[in-house]
C-alpha cells in the first residue's frame, strides 16, 4: 500500500510541474502518469544501488516517454521533462551545498559524488534511449536518411 501511494504523490508532484509548464487539461494526465511509472520502477529497484535503480527508472520513463510522442504526435520532452521529476536528486544537491558551506569537506565530497552520480544515471539512461530510437529510425528507412545527408552536402 506504500508503495501505490508513492506513486500517487509523485503523480501528483508531476501534476503541479505540468501547471507550471503549461502543459493543459489534454496531456497533464498522460505525462503525469511517466513520472508514477518511473518512480514506481524505482521503488522496486530500491533493494539494490540507488544509481542502479535511478538508471532503469529512467529508462523506463523515456522509452514511456518516445512511446506517447508517437501515439499522441507531440515532442518527446513534453513527456520526458514531467516524467523525469520525481528522479531529480534535488535533496542531493540541497545537502551537498548545505555541508560545502559548512565546511564540512568529507560529507560535502561523499554527498556531491553520490548526487553526480545519480545525475550521471539519469542523463545516461536518456542518451541511451533516445540513440536506441534514433538507430532504430534510420535502420527502419536508410534510404531516407542518406538521401537527406547527400542533398545537405550538394548545397
Amino acid at each position: 500500500m506504500e508503495l501505490l501511494l508513492q506513486c500517487v504523490y509523485a503523480f501528483f508532484a508531476c501534476a503541479a510541474f505540468s501547471v507550471f509548464f503549461n502543459l493543459g487539461k489534454r496531456w497533464m494526465p498522460l505525462t503525469c502518469l511517466g513520472g508514477a511509472l518511473g518512480w514506481f520502477v524505482y521503488l522496486l529497484l530500491g533493494w539494490q544501488s540507488d544509481v542502479y535503480a535511478y538508471f532503469l527508472a529512467t529508462i523506463v520513463i523515456a522509452i514511456y516517454s518516445e512511446v506517447m510522442a508517437r501515439v499522441c504526435h507531440v515532442p518527446v520532452t513534453l513527456f520526458l521533462t514531467t516524467g523525469i521529476l520525481p528522479l531529480v536528486p534535488g535533496a542531493g544537491m540541497y545537502y551537498t551545498m548545505k555541508y560545502c558551506a559548512s565546511g564540512d569537506m568529507a560529507l560535502f565530497m561523499e554527498t556531491g559524488v553520490h548526487t553526480l552520480a545519480l545525475a550521471g544515471a539519469i542523463a545516461l539512461g536518456i542518451v541511451l534511449v533516445t540513440s536506441l530510437v534514433r538507430m532504430w529510425k534510420v535502420m527502419r528507412s536508410p534510404k531516407m536518411f542518406y538521401q537527406d545527408k547527400i542533398r545537405q552536402e550538394d548545397y
